[in-house]
């Protein structure tokens, strides 16, 4: 697996990739993306997306943000992003960017962490029906993280509509049998 439009943000990767080298951490490779770690701990992590590359702070909500650069994606307690747009754009921001780096090293080697409240997501009933019809399906979808259920509630709830709801049970079952999250279907 290949990291997403790294072709597209690939002089805007060599400048991050070249400020985090001025760190102690160590590069590695997860979810197809340059991870840095300190001591095992997920540090930062590098992101392309279509309009925009991102430095992923996994810990970014206990950071300071006196120039407010970081942002948070989705439901998302703890990680936080800094978008780049251009390699320009990442070396006017460098001094910031590698004041946040130290402070999430500083926050990862005291053990601090974001505190996770814990979301409850109601079970539709089209889920519940479904589990009642085929306890197969229910034994796969308890058998999920913790994570993964959460991911497929949020999306199953997420329709207005019954038929809706049944329908993304139904096309999310093959996924869920297989043991694979709502964003691993593919």
């Amino acid at each position: 697996m290949e990291m997403a439009y790294r072709e597209r943000w690939g002089d805007e990767i060599a400048a991050l990739k070249a400020i985090l080298s001025g760190f102690d951490l160590t590069e590695e490779c997860k979810w197809a993306k340059p991870c840095y770690t300190l001591d095992g701990r997920n540090i930062v992590l590098i992101q392309g997306f279509r309009d925009h590359c991102a430095l992923l702070f996994f810990q970014g909500a206990l950071l300071k943000d006196p120039e407010a650069l970081l942002v948070q994606l989705g439901r998302t307690q703890a990680g936080r992003v800094m978008k780049f747009a251009s390699a320009g754009e990442i070396a006017a921001k460098t001094a910031t960017m590698k004041a946040y780096v130290r402070e999430a090293m500083a926050a990862a080697k005291a053990g601090r962490k974001v505190e996770v409240k814990s979301q409850a997501f109601d079970v539709p009933e089209e889920l519940t029906a479904k589990f009642r019809a085929d306890p197969k399906f229910r034994q796969a979808f308890e058998a999920l993280t913790p994570g993964r259920q959460r991911g497929y509630l949020h999306h199953f709830a997420g329709a207005k509509q019954s038929a809706t709801r049944s329908a993304r049970i139904e096309k999310a079952t093959a996924a869920i049998f297989a043991g694979r999250g709502f964003l691993e279907r593919r």
